[in-house]
């Protein structure tokens, strides 16, 4: 028999990535874009391996680093953040919009090639990772006998981190919350603030089970930085 009352139901994923998630980068976006300033290398090389002319996305853009990489296509970046998309709007000619990961606002298979780095670890639930992927997924144009299909590049943190200053590794919790601390101002006589923000910690694997399990089929995978990447093209209908 319980001695008191229980911790109460679990809030909605919604609500849960809403506090946890989306509400922590409106707060640290300036900060935070202070320090994303240069594209991982396997991002880079993806980037700058486009046919020119080609059009693509980067879903959950943040400050818009990646959209000057190649000078030679057009990206729609987009962030759920709209303090984030507001400061990736100065890297013209690209173009910004605020959007949900889960409901993009592209047509079908429209698009030659997507970005989605270190995004799709912010959804808390299993079945939200796999839609996000699949969302992405139905954006980009599918192949054909006679054509390639467009190709998604995504990261999303590794569980395996032993190697790194985190010290993560596999036996550890996957799902954490991971503290930002901004500092404040030398003089300014206030005190340094943390915000903690959900993380799900992908293990080996796991990233390529969630983009098949999405619909989609993975051309190559690997890891780098901490992270695990994959890159995926939508599986064909017929």
């Amino acid at each position: 028999m319980s001695s008191g009352p229980g911790p109460g139901p679990e809030p909605e994923p919604e609500t849960y990535e809403e506090q946890n998630v989306h509400k922590v980068y409106q707060q640290i976006a300036g900060h935070f874009s202070a320090t994303r300033y240069k594209p991982w290398p396997i991002v880079e090389k993806f980037l700058l391996g486009l046919s020119p002319g080609s059009v693509g996305l980067d879903v959950g853009c943040g400050n818009g680093k990646n959209l000057q990489v190649n000078r030679d296509v057009f990206i729609v970046g987009s962030d759920r953040s709209e303090n984030l998309a507001k400061i990736a709007l100065q890297h013209h000619p690209h173009s910004t919009v605020v959007a949900d990961i889960l409901h993009l606002p592209h047509r079908d298979a429209s698009f030659d090639f997507a970005v989605c780095i270190a995004v799709v670890h912010h959804m808390s639930t299993p079945a939200r990772r796999v839609q996000a992927i699949a969302e992405i997924l139905r954006t980009i144009k599918c192949g054909s006998a006679t054509a390639p299909g467009g190709q998604l590049l995504v990261y999303a943190w590794a569980l395996e981190q032993k190697s790194s200053r985190r010290g993560w590794d596999k036996g550890d919790s996957q799902d954490l919350m991971v503290p930002w601390v901004r500092k404040a101002k030398p003089g300014s006589g206030e005190e340094d603030q943390t915000f903690h923000r959900y993380y799900h910690l992908y293990e080996s694997g796991e990233l390529e089970r969630d983009i098949e399990q999405a619909g989609g089929l993975v051309v190559e995978s690997g890891y780098e930085k901490d992270n695990w990447w994959a890159i995926a093209t939508p599986r064909p209908t017929s």
